[in-house]
């Protein structure tokens, strides 16, 4: 029974983005995918290609904090490759998480503590997520009165899993958490800059597909659509932040085949802003032992 569930799980996420994207396909047609493939333009893919370097040093460097807190150091300069290796392997496997799942259980073989390891990565990625809330968070006010309450509802179950989440990793990892206690206001502040280059990605693409709306509401629904895209139910990153994308521009009254446009060229950007991770750490199979 186990590994039947196990099997499926995978499928079923699968299932689902393939579905948010059929549906789109049918309501919307393909005009707004091609329009977003369309509007894609070399300087917008350079802006995203610097920004994400600076985005991932972000996260290398939160990563890095962690796992040493964790007994499993990794060097800043590792810690990067190995991040936007992660990153590629994020936009272009089935899931959205298989990168970060690989360095975590790699980077735990190599220190000798697997369960160590990946823990670290969970901590890197939950401390991600709850920073993200908390702006999705400061910035309801700027969304539409039609999205405020749905808004407010589904963040509310989202911190509900968050507290029993961490109240369950704590009882489990008790050390552990002490361990990271005192680095925790670094993180916090790296997060929050990761999360502010993603959403400058987002901003860039909405200008690029030539959204004209209020550079406020777009920070708003930006910060709205990358939470949704970081649920783990996509097919190479696309799925989730198409259909939040188009459910939340055009509850703004922008359109929802704007939405997918606008979501289809960050895709295409952040996809793009990835590729170093082929030079920085080579593909994931054929790269050598992570220092740590």
């Amino acid at each position: 029974m186990g590994r039947t569930r196990t099997a499926l799980g995978p499928r079923v996420r699968l299932a689902a983005a393939a579905a948010i994207l059929v549906v789109l396909a049918v309501r919307l047609g393909a005009e707004p995918f091609l329009d977003g493939l369309a509007h894609t333009d070399p300087r917008a893919l350079a802006i995203a290609l610097v920004v994400t370097a600076l985005s991932t040093a972000c996260c290398a460097r939160r990563w890095s904090l962690i796992a040493t807190g964790l007994g499993v150091g990794i060097p800043f300069r590792d810690a990067y490759r190995t991040c936007y290796r992660a990153q590629l392997l994020n936009a272009t496997l089935p899931g959205g998480v298989l990168g970060d799942v690989h360095r975590g259980f790699r980077h735990g073989q190599d220190a000798g503590a697997v369960g160590r390891g990946l823990l670290s990565v969970v901590g890197d990625r939950a401390s991600g997520q709850v920073v993200q809330v908390a702006l999705v968070v400061a910035a309801v006010p700027l969304l539409p009165p039609a999205l405020r309450g749905w808004v407010l509802t589904v963040l509310a179950a989202l911190v509900v899993v968050v507290v029993v989440t961490g109240f369950v990793l704590a009882a489990l990892r008790s050390e552990a958490a002490a361990a990271v206690a005192g680095v925790w206001p670094e993180v916090l502040v790296l997060s929050a800059l990761a999360a502010s280059g993603h959403v400058l990605v987002f901003l860039v693409a909405a200008r690029t597909a030539g959204v004209t709306a209020p550079t406020p509401r777009l920070l708003a629904l930006a910060l709205l659509v990358l939470l949704a895209s970081a649920v783990p139910v996509s097919i190479a990153g696309w799925g989730p932040r198409e259909g939040a994308a188009a459910w939340a521009f055009g509850a703004a009254g922008i359109g929802a085949a704007t939405g997918v446009e606008v979501a289809v060229v960050y895709g295409i950007m952040s996809l793009v802003a990835t590729l170093p991770g082929i030079v920085n750490g080579g593909p994931a199979w054929a790269s050598g032992p992570t220092s740590s």
